[in-house]
């Protein structure tokens, strides 16, 4: 096995920053969309369905791509699946037609549930002692990229208009060159596959309790994610706000929580995992409170609330994702797609009518109780066992 380990370092630095480049493209759709409503003439309560496509498309078939992406042992999904989001979710801004953005968002989103199961699987893979760390840094720049991506489609959209946001297709294109180079090949003859049978390796997953209450830790904190990133560009653009200003608070909202995920395994070792996962889950309701008050008439003030939630929430990422690793060690990668990938889209999936039920009951309103909803969850935490 030394001789997969002998790149180990190179193989981490190319899988993180590939992870970056690929949630770059994971966050452009959602600025970007109140305006591509505006120039292809659909309503908010239709542009909210087709924001759901993207985390329904990029994460639920995450857990089944991974069973395949563990037992291969090969670098497949992480090559195309960079590709595809590099070149179909820029595209997917210039689209002439509804048709044509639902299918290359379809195609650009798969290219995230092929990446990232079996990054994160890798990322375990090519670890040692420093494992919890490389999976914080990991998950950081995974969540920098995602707030890197509406900062630089709404640059683009701004300076150079909607059609020419393709030209940011280069960056994942050369990213995946490197990784080509930098990222080992595994032999399947001395790396055996751990699993085969698909039915199995489901029923055993789903039907252990601790991933159980993991699933649902991580389906809390997709539901504030993608509430508060769905619903707030539309809030802002009715305020008048530029795509700039849109592009750089959903910035600040998910670079907050990238350095959330940095801090989260040196907190996880002051205060312990539970700790951790309690805090991510209630505080975030009395931060969108802060919020409510203040986002007409104090703005600044409401912009550090709003990123507050982004910290608060995604404290909890590397510290669930890790947990859920260690109690079931085999399904490295499969794991890493239920808490990565199945939570975002099944969430995404349920918030489909969200846009119809915000405009009839009020944006903040809707945002106020779906935040309380993990205040509430959070209660089940103390099932979770430390000693796994």
């Amino acid at each position: 096995m030394k001789g997969y380990f002998k790149n180990s370092k190179s193989a981490i630095v190319w899988l993180t920053v590939a992870h970056c480049v690929c949630d770059i493209y994971g966050g452009f759709l959602n600025p970007l969309m109140p305006f591509i409503a505006s120039k292809l003439g659909f309503t908010m309560a239709l542009a909210t369905v087709l924001v759901a496509i993207t985390p329904i498309c990029s994460n639920m078939l995450q857990p089944i791509f991974g069973f395949f992406a563990d037992n291969m042992l090969k670098r497949f999904f992480i090559f195309w699946g960079l590709i595809l989001a590099s070149i179909f979710i820029p595209l997917a801004a210039s689209a002439p037609s509804i048709v044509l953005l639902v299918l290359f968002m379809i195609l650009g989103c798969l290219g995230g549930s092929f990446f990232h199961p079996q990054s994160l699987g890798f990322i375990n893979f090519f670890s040692s002692k420093n494992c919890a760390n490389n999976m914080g840094i990991f998950v950081c720049l995974g969540s920098a990229g995602f707030a890197i991506g509406p900062l630089l489609a709404a640059y683009l959209t701004q300076t150079v208009g909607l059609d020419k946001v393709f030209y940011s297709s280069v960056i994942g294109l050369v990213t995946a060159f490197a990784m080509f180079i930098f990222v080992p090949k595994l032999s399947t003859v001395n790396v055996k596959p751990k699993h085969k049978d698909f039915i199995k390796s489901f029923k055993e997953i789903l039907t252990t309790e601790q991933m159980n209450y993991l699933i649902l830790v991580a389906m809390m904190k997709s539901l504030v994610t993608n509430s508060t990133c769905i619903l707030l560009p539309f809030l802002w653009k009715s305020m008048g706000y530029t795509p700039f200003y849109i592009g750089f608070s959903l910035f600040l909202f998910v670079f907050a929580g990238a350095l959330g995920s940095l801090v989260s395994p040196y907190l996880e070792r002051l205060i312990g995992s539970k700790k951790v996962i309690y805090f991510s889950m209630w505080a975030t309701f009395p931060m969108m409170v802060a919020f409510a008050l203040t986002y007409k008439t104090m703005p600044i003030f409401s912009m550090c609330a709003f990123g507050m939630i982004g910290f608060t929430t995604m404290l909890a990422q590397p510290v669930t994702l890790l947990w859920a690793q260690k109690i079931l060690p085999k399904y490295k990668s499969i794991v890493s797609g239920f808490i990565n990938g199945f939570c975002w889209g099944s969430i995404a999936l349920l918030l489909t009518g969200l846009g119809a039920i915000a405009q009839k009951y009020g944006i903040m309103n809707v945002l106020l109780v779906l935040t309380f909803i993990p205040a509430i969850a959070s209660y089940y935490v103390k099932y979770l066992d430390e000693k796994v």
